[in-house]
C-alpha cells in the first residue's frame, strides 16, 4: 500500500504529538515525586505492628474490615478458607492465611502495606492515589483508570473492580476516616490477642525491637517492613523466616518510586496504551467465558 506525503506527515506529526504529550506527563510525574519525597521525609506516619506469634487465625480483623467499609461479610467460622493461600480482592481488603510449619500453625494477616514512599502514589498521574499525612495510602474517584498503581506495587495489592460501571481501585486504606477521627483502625480495635498494635511508626518499631531483644527464643531477629521497599506502614515480627510465610524478601531497601521513575521514562507510552489494553483483555475474557460450554 502506498502512502502520500500528506498522509505521511499526518502520521508523523500525530506520533510526535503523542510522544511530546506523554513526555510532558512523565516530567510532571517526576516533579511530583520529588515534591512528594521532600514533603513526607519530615512527617511521622502512623503504622501497625503485626505480631504473627500472637495471631490465632480468628479472622475477627476480616469481619471488622468488611463491616467498616461496606464489603461482603465473611463467614469467619469457616475454617476451610485456610486450605489454600488467599490474596486480597475487591471484596476483601484484608485476609488471614495459615501456614503449617514444624513450629505449629502460623497465621499471617495480609493487606496493603502502606509504604512510606509508595510506588502507586508516585506513578499516579492524577493524584488519585495519595499518601496521607497520617500514614494511610488511599484512593480517590478522580482516577483516570490507567491502573498503573497495580503494575507498580511491589506487593501486588491494588485490585480493579471491573464490575462497577466506572471501575474502582479497591484496597485497604488503614481506616483513614477512622484514624482522622482519632479512632483505631477497625482490625486493630477488634483483635482479641493484641496481635495488632497501632501507633506512630517510630513507636511500633521500638516495640518490635524490644520484643525481639527481650524474647530472642520467640522471634527471629528481623522486622519485616522496617526497610523493605524503603519501609512500610505495616511491620511484622515472626518466629519463622518471612520467606516461609509468603513474604517477598528480595525487594531491597530502595523506595520503589526510584524504580518507577526509571521505568516510566524508559517506556513513555505505557500509560497511553495501558487502559485500553486492560479493558480489551477484560472484554475478551468475558466474551470467552460467555461462549464456554
Amino acid at each position: 500500500m502506498k502512502i502520500n506525503r500528506r498522509d505521511f506527515l499526518k502520521v508523523a506529526l500525530s506520533g510526535i504529538a503523542s510522544v511530546s504529550t506523554s513526555t510532558f506527563l512523565f516530567k510532571k510525574v517526576a516533579s511530583a515525586r520529588t515534591i512528594f519525597e521532600k514533603h513526607f521525609e519530615e512527617k511521622e506516619f502512623m503504622g501497625i505492628l503485626v505480631d504473627t506469634t500472637r495471631c490465632t487465625g480468628c479472622r475477627s480483623c476480616e469481619l471488622a474490615c468488611a463491616e467498616a467499609h461496606g464489603l461482603p461479610i465473611p463467614d469467619i467460622e469457616d475454617r476451610t478458607v485456610f486450605n489454600s493461600i488467599r490474596n486480597t480482592s475487591v471484596k476483601q481488603w484484608t485476609v488471614v492465611n495459615r501456614f503449617e510449619t514444624e513450629k505449629g500453625e502460623v497465621f499471617v494477616k495480609k493487606q496493603c502495606m502502606h509504604c512510606t514512599q509508595p510506588a502507586c502514589v508516585a506513578a499516579c498521574l492524577v493524584k488519585a492515589m495519595k499518601k496521607r499525612e497520617e500514614g494511610p495510602v488511599t484512593w480517590d474517584e478522580n482516577c483516570m483508570g490507567c491502573r498503573y498503581c497495580m503494575v507498580s506495587c511491589p506487593f501486588d495489592i491494588p485490585k480493579f473492580d471491573y464490575d462497577k460501571p466506572m471501575g474502582t481501585i479497591e484496597k485497604c486504606n488503614m481506616c483513614y476516616e477512622r484514624v482522622k477521627e482519632g479512632k483505631l483502625p477497625a482490625c486493630v480495635e477488634v483483635c482479641p490477642n493484641d496481635a495488632l498494635i497501632f501507633g506512630k511508626r517510630r513507636d511500633i518499631l521500638h516495640e518490635a525491637k524490644k520484643r525481639l531483644y527481650t524474647s530472642p527464643d520467640r522471634y527471629i531477629q528481623m522486622i519485616y517492613g522496617e526497610e523493605d521497599a524503603g519501609g512500610t506502614g505495616y511491620i511484622y515480627i515472626s518466629k519463622l523466616p518471612f520467606e516461609r510465610l509468603g513474604f517477598k524478601v528480595n525487594l531491597g531497601r530502595t523506595p520503589y518510586p526510584e524504580y518507577t521513575k526509571d521505568f516510566l521514562y524508559a517506556v513513555p507510552v505505557i500509560l497511553i496504551l495501558w487502559p485500553a489494553f486492560l479493558t480489551g483483555i477484560n472484554h475478551l475474557t468475558k466474551k470467552d467465558k460467555g461462549v464456554e460450554r
